[in-house]
């Protein structure tokens, strides 16, 4: 079985992803820690595109996989197109909004595994991120992978 699910920021992809994986025993992989070098010093580095791809592309050779993330590129093509299901969570933006200000105060409380150097000025980024994302770039995900989402 192959997942992918899709959403923005607090819309619990990686909550989703975590019971599916548990339930089907498939593993779960959240695209964030392919995009994002978790090795940088600093928060916010990029890994390098074709060290992003070649992790991506270990993943979809398996047989079986959850992949979660807000990202649809071209570089993400192939986990739509070859999924099995293709889920995409849509709650209310501003629940959405308050689960990344809990989370964001978790991780600074250490409740949660801190990202490197999250700052207030990022969460506010963040917040006004994933308000754009919401608004435009679902629409734009729904049209691009129609073909992939089972009718019924």
């Amino acid at each position: 079985m192959k997942i992918r699910i899709i959403g923005g920021s607090g819309s619990g992809k990686t909550h989703l992803g975590k019971i599916l994986s548990l339930k089907y025993v498939i593993p779960h992989f959240d695209l964030d820690d392919i995009f994002w070098d978790n090795q940088a010093s600093s928060y916010g580095i990029k890994t390098s595109p074709v060290l992003r791809d070649k992790k991506l592309n270990e993943i979809l050779k398996s047989d079986h996989w959850i992949i979660e993330g807000v990202y649809y590129g071209e570089w993400t093509k192939r986990s739509f197109l070859e999924a099995d299901q293709v889920i995409i969570l849509t709650p209310n933006v501003y629940l959405q909004h308050w689960r990344v200000i809990i989370r964001w105060f978790k991780r600074k409380l250490g409740l949660l595994p801190a990202k490197k150097k999250e700052t207030l000025k990022g969460l506010y980024e963040l917040i006004n991120w994933n308000h754009r994302y919401n608004r435009n770039e679902l629409q734009k995900i729904k049209r691009l992978y129609s073909s992939c989402f089972k009718q019924g």
